[in-house]
């Protein structure tokens, strides 16, 4: 074989070994594509409720209402989300991970109200029934439920008179939906004391604690230990019912027998004494500085998603010291909206979206009652918050 012929097969050979590497490079170091996932997050639906305006019509059952904003989320896989440079911008939105909602899920029994168990099957038709979301993977959509304090209330009694007194059926219904018991509970042996809903679950690289009420001494419990399993650079996000600037009423009465009664008001929903003073008047200081203390132990402890105050609001909460910095999502009511209540085209659910590749999630309102033609509604999109994680 000549010298010529053998540089020429030597230089072929190295051509191929240069390609095999750069192709070898490229996959290897390759940026992964970005894994987006989107999360519905509701919160008061107050079934029992009426509306004194929806669409044209006056008085309308909280069950229309809410099969309203489920038929709107149904048609969010085949929306866009706005070019507002968050996650997933501009992009189809085509699946939806989980549906979160925070409670509230009956109305107190109050003033004529119905019982929470007319409300829980309301609930379980509309939501368990007519939802029809997948995941990415094609599987049905999660839904995750937490309870809110007329839940609660309605379980354990209230200062004021409800009719019946009790009924714990929606906590209960909670309960069972998201605990899965081996023996279903039921109002008969349902016991408030050790039957708290608490839970969690990992979604797209970010642990979801799921919080009974309000993370007060004995949610935190529940929540350490929960946490020992989680790394320390995994992020967690809460999702409860209160704010995190909590309620002196919402406490145990410090005062007497610590009964529930209409001269204290104090109700009884979390697990401890309230120690702040002796009236419902008072600030919840020194439980929230507990708080704070725990989120301060737990820097990975990134996002707080609440209802109860029934309005869309992204903030950042402080603690009673300033000592923290966490970002906090408060979502609208379909009954009881501070604002939508009066004005139903600010009617609003929020939609979040997780990178897990890049750590950033954006909060998106999504107005989904901007006006009504027809059948249908128009959905436009609010106010919205992108932040690393």
């Amino acid at each position: 074989m000549g010298v010529k012929k053998c540089k020429a097969i030597l230089g072929f050979i190295l051509a191929l070994l240069a390609i095999s590497v750069s192709s070898f490079s490229r996959s290897y170091y390759a940026t992964p594509k970005d894994s987006i996932i989107h999360i519905i997050f509701c919160s008061d639906l107050h079934f029992g409720l009426t509306k004194e305006n929806f669409r044209g019509n006056k008085n309308v059952s909280a069950a229309t209402v809410n099969a309203a904003m489920i038929e709107a989320m149904n048609q969010l896989p085949a929306l866009s989300l706005p070019n507002d440079e968050g996650v997933g911008a501009n992009a189809s939105i085509r699946a939806i991970d989980a549906l979160i909602i925070t409670g509230d899920i009956a109305n107190r029994e109050e003033n004529g109200v119905p019982a929470a168990n007319s409300s829980w099957k309301e609930f379980e038709q509309d939501y368990l029934q007519q939802l029809q979301l997948h995941k990415n993977n094609g599987t049905a959509t999660s839904i995750f439920v937490v309870a809110g304090n007329h839940d609660v209330s309605n379980a354990v009694g209230f200062h004021r008179p409800m009719a019946p007194e009790k009924d714990a059926s929606s906590y209960v219904g909670i309960y069972n939906l998201m605990m899965h018991p081996a023996t279903q509970k039921t109002v008969a042996n349902f016991d408030y004391n050790t039957d708290k809903v608490h839970f969690a679950t990992n979604i797209a690289g970010v642990h979801f604690q799921f919080v009974n009420l309000w993370p007060d001494s004995t949610e935190r419990v529940w929540m350490e230990k929960d946490l020992l399993s989680v790394k320390s650079q995994m992020p967690v996000f809460v999702f409860t019912h209160s704010m995190p600037e909590v309620e002196a009423r919402f406490f145990v009465n410090p005062n007497n027998t610590h009964t529930i009664n209409e001269k204290d008001k104090f109700e009884n929903l979390l697990s401890e004494t309230f120690k702040d003073g002796n009236s419902v008047e008072d600030k919840a200081i020194i439980e929230q500085k507990a708080f704070a203390h725990f989120v301060e132990l737990h820097p990975n402890i990134k996002a707080y998603f609440h209802g109860h105050s029934n309005y869309t609001e992204f903030y950042d909460w402080k603690g009673p010291e300033n000592t923290i910095h966490l970002h906090c999502y408060r979502v609208d009511s379909p009954m009881k909206g501070r604002y939508s209540a009066k004005d139903e085209t600010k009617l609003s659910f929020l939609v979040v979206s997780i990178n897990s590749n890049t750590k950033k999630m954006t909060v998106r309102e999504c107005l989904w009652n901007s006006h009504f033609t027809g059948n249908a509604s128009a959905i436009a999109w609010g106010i919205s918050s992108t932040t690393l994680f």
